[in-house]
């Protein structure tokens, strides 16, 4: 198992970078040419949502993505540290003018992610969130 870690600041300049190379590690390990597009636009997807939720709440921990490379497929992890509440109550450092706007923004992402991603799990808690994608990958085939 190959694991490439990124971290960038929560800045929306670095999720072009974070895109590229998730694509790239994803070629390597054998996801379908087919599929790259996607892969590149769900991770952007994810990048964009975590730096967003980093902006709107105040942190300044970077933005974590794991390339996981497994015998029969390729993972993507994007992880945020911005607290969420529980279900009813307001995380801290979030405003209540902009949560309507936010919490849409943030639900219209994750359906993006839904759409380009068959195999997808959001969770999320006080200590932050994580999307774990995943797509399998075809053994490269050597030549007699």
């Amino acid at each position: 198992m190959a694991t490439v870690e990124l971290r960038f600041s929560a800045l929306p300049e670095h999720v072009r970078t974070a895109r590229l190379v998730a694509a790239a590690v994803a070629r390597r390990a054998g996801v379908d040419e087919a599929v790259l597009d996607e892969v590149r636009l769900a991770v952007g997807e994810a990048c964009t949502r975590a730096v967003g939720l980093h902006q709107s709440s105040g942190v300044n921990a970077p933005v974590r993505v794991a390339l996981i490379e497994d015998e029969k497929q390729f993972s993507i992890e994007v992880g945020d540290e911005a607290p969420r509440a529980a279900p009813g109550g307001r995380a801290s450092g979030t405003l209540l003018d902009d949560g309507d706007d936010a919490e849409g923004e943030d639900e219209m992402g994750l359906a993006v992610i839904s759409g380009l991603v068959d195999d997808v799990e959001v969770t999320s808690g006080e200590s932050g969130g994580l999307i774990r994608m995943r797509w399998p990958t075809t053994p490269a085939t050597l030549l007699p």
